[in-house]
C-alpha cells in the first residue's frame, strides 16, 4: 500500500506510533497522474501537499515569452507543493506537472493542520521537511548566482543521480538556465575530464 511508503519515510525523522499512522493514513488520498498531467496550474490555489511514491513531477514557471523555467524536480520519496499558495490560499504563480506517470499521496490543507494540531511528531516531521526544502532552495539560489554552468550541472548530477537518464535534456537545461545545446557541450566536457 502506498501509505506504507510514507510511514517508512517518516521513520527517518520521528517515527510514528500506531495512532499517528492511522490518522495519517485517514487523511491522505492516493492519486495517479499521467505524463504531462497537471497537479497544479498557475492561477489556481495549491490545495495539497503531494508525496511522490513513484514517478517524477516538475515545478516550473512560465515567463511572459512563454519560456518554461524549471524550479524543482520531485521524484520518489519527495514532496511537491507551492508553499506560498498552500499556506496563503492565494493563486499560485507555478505549475506542477507529471514528467512521467506518477503515483502519489496528497493531503489537503485542513487535514494537514489537523495533524499538526493533534500530533506533535507529525508537526515536527513536516517542519524538518520544510526546513530541508528551504535549505535546498537557498543552495540553488547561491549556485545560480555564484557557480558556472558546469558546476551547476555537476551539482544537479549529485542532487538528482536517479533522474539524469529519466529526464529529457531540455528539462535539465531549463533547470540549469542553459540551452540544450550548451548542456550537451557541458556533458561532453565532463565525460572528457573523467
Amino acid at each position: 500500500m502506498p501509505i506504507q511508503n510514507l510511514i517508512a519515510y517518516f521513520k527517518d525523522y520521528f517515527p510514528l506510533n500506531t495512532k499517528e499512522e492511522n490518522d495519517l493514513a485517514a487523511r491522505f488520498s492516493e492519486r495517479d497522474f499521467k505524463r504531462r498531467q497537471l497537479v497544479l496550474q498557475q492561477g489556481d490555489v495549491c490545495r495539497h501537499f503531494t508525496f511522490v511514491i513513484s514517478g517524477c513531477l516538475k515545478m516550473y514557471a512560465v515567463d511572459q515569452n512563454g519560456k518554461e523555467h524549471n524550479i524543482q524536480f520531485v521524484a520518489e520519496n519527495d514532496w511537491a507543493t507551492d508553499l506560498s499558495s498552500f499556506y496563503s490560499e492565494k493563486p499560485s504563480q507555478l505549475y506542477i506537472e507529471a514528467v512521467e506517470p506518477t503515483a502519489a499521496l496528497q493531503i489537503k490543507h485542513s487535514d494537514l493542520l489537523y495533524l499538526y494540531t493533534n500530533h506533535h511528531k507529525i508537526d515536527h516531521n513536516f517542519r524538518v521537511i520544510i526546513e530541508q526544502k528551504y535549505i535546498d532552495l537557498q543552495n540553488r539560489v547561491l549556485q545560480n548566482i555564484s557557480s558556472s554552468a558546469e558546476e551547476r550541472y555537476a551539482y544537479f548530477l549529485k542532487q538528482y543521480p536517479n533522474l539524469t537518464n529519466r529526464l529529457p535534456n531540455t528539462q535539465i537545461a531549463s533547470y540549469l538556465g542553459v540551452t540544450p545545446e550548451f548542456l550537451s557541450t557541458i556533458g561532453k566536457n565532463l565525460i572528457y575530464k573523467s
